[in-house]
C-alpha cells in the first residue's frame, strides 16, 4: 500500500518532462523538414496536351516560385543545360502559403531538348531554393545525359561581393558594371577544369536573365579558387537588382545590387526642354523679321524743302543821271 501511494509522486515529474520535450522534438523535426523543399506530382507520366498537379512543401512562406518542364535533367544532377533546356513559355508561377506549401496545375509540353525530364521548381526572389520531380513525357525523345565534364562539384566557401563603383558616364545613363567576386571550393573527387558559370540579374519579381561565362583555370579536389566574373546591366537601369551565380544547375550565390537613378539624363532633358523652346522662339522672331514687308524710310517721306528766306527790300538810292547808260554826261561849264 505504501508502494502504490508513492508511484504517482514518482511518475508526475516524468510526465511533466515528457510533456515539455515531446512538442520541442516535434517542432525540431518539422523545422528540419522545412529546410528541404519538396516537389510532388499527381502522376509521373503524362502526354503532351495534358496536365499534372504539382504540390510542394518545405518552402519559404509567401515565396514566389516558377514551375517548368525541363529536359536533360535528373533530381540528383539538376537541370544540366540550365533554363535553356526548359519550356519557359509554358511555365507557371505560384506563391506559397504561410506554411510554405503550394498546389498548382501545370500543362505538360515537350521541352526543347530530349528527356529524361523533370518538373523544376525554383524561387524567383530571396534566398535560392529549388527542387525537381521526375516526369515522363509520353512520345518525347529520350537520350542519356551528357557526361559530367567537370568531374567535380563546386560549393560556395565565402560570401559574395560586388567590386566596382559608378562613374560619371553611369550618372548620364551608361550601363552600370560590377565584378562579382566569389570563393568556391571543389568538394568532389575530380578536378574541375575551365568551369562554365551562369550569371543572372533580376529586377523585382522578374526571373533572372542568365548569361554563360567561362572561368579559365583548374580547381583540384579539396582546393579553392577566387572567381571574378563581370556583371553588366542595361543602359539607364536603376533600382534594386539581384545578381545570381549558378553552376551545374544549382544556384551558388545571390547578392543584392542597388543601382542609383541616372540623374544626369533627367538634367539633360530638363535643359533640352528649356533651351529648345527658347531657340525656336528666337528663330521664329528672326523669320518673322525677315518675312515682313519693308518700306524705305527715305522714299516714304517727301523731301524737305528748305524755307526760302525773304530778302528784305533793298533800299536803292535813285540813280544819278550820269550813271544811266542813256544819259549823256553833263556838259561842262562853258566859259
Amino acid at each position: 500500500m505504501p508502494y502504490v501511494a508513492r508511484v504517482p509522486y514518482l511518475s508526475l515529474p516524468l510526465l511533466l518532462l515528457l510533456l515539455v520535450l515531446v512538442p520541442a522534438l516535434a517542432g525540431a523535426g518539422s523545422a528540419g523538414a522545412a529546410d528541404r523543399p519538396v516537389v510532388e506530382l499527381s502522376r509521373d507520366r503524362a502526354g503532351t496536351g495534358g496536365s499534372v498537379t504539382v504540390s510542394g512543401s518545405g518552402w519559404r512562406p509567401r515565396a514566389l516560385l516558377t514551375l517548368l518542364v525541363c529536359g536533360q535533367a535528373e533530381p540528383t544532377r539538376g537541370v544540366t543545360g540550365g533554363t535553356n533546356s526548359c519550356a519557359n513559355a509554358d511555365g507557371r508561377a505560384v506563391t506559397t502559403d504561410a506554411e510554405g506549401r503550394f498546389r498548382r496545375e501545370l500543362p505538360v509540353v515537350e521541352p526543347p531538348v530530349p528527356c529524361p525530364c523533370v518538373v523544376h521548381a525554383a524561387t524567383v526572389t530571396g534566398a535560392g531554393a529549388e527542387a525537381d520531380a521526375v516526369l515522363r513525357v509520353a512520345g518525347h525523345a529520350v537520350e542519356p545525359l551528357p557526361a559530367d565534364r567537370a568531374g567535380g562539384r563546386l560549393s560556395l566557401l565565402a560570401d559574395t561581393r560586388l567590386r566596382g563603383s559608378s562613374g560619371l558616364l553611369t550618372w548620364f545613363g551608361s550601363p552600370p558594371t560590377r565584378t562579382l567576386v566569389v570563393t568556391v571550393g571543389n568538394v568532389g573527387t575530380s578536378p574541375v577544369r575551365d568551369p562554365v558559370f551562369q550569371v543572372g540579374t533580376s529586377h523585382g519579381v522578374f526571373a533572372p536573365q542568365w548569361q554563360d561565362q567561362r572561368w579559365r583555370g583548374t580547381i583540384r579536389p579539396g582546393g579553392k579558387a577566387r572567381i571574378e566574373l563581370p556583371v553588366e546591366l542595361a543602359a539607364g537601369a536603376h533600382g534594386d537588382y539581384t545578381v545570381s551565380l549558378k553552376y551545374g544547375g544549382k544556384i551558388l550565390a545571390e547578392h543584392p545590387w542597388g543601382v542609383g537613378r541616372p540623374w544626369g539624363v533627367t538634367l539633360f532633358w530638363v535643359l533640352v526642354c528649356l533651351v529648345v523652346p527658347a531657340a525656336l522662339f528666337r528663330a521664329g522672331l528672326a523669320v518673322v523679321d525677315r518675312a515682313r514687308p519693308r518700306h524705305p524710310v527715305h522714299a516714304a517721306r517727301p523731301p524737305r524743302r528748305r524755307p526760302r528766306l525773304r530778302r528784305p527790300p533793298s533800299r536803292r538810292s535813285p540813280a544819278l543821271p550820269w550813271v544811266s547808260p542813256d544819259a549823256e554826261p553833263p556838259s561842262s561849264t562853258r566859259t
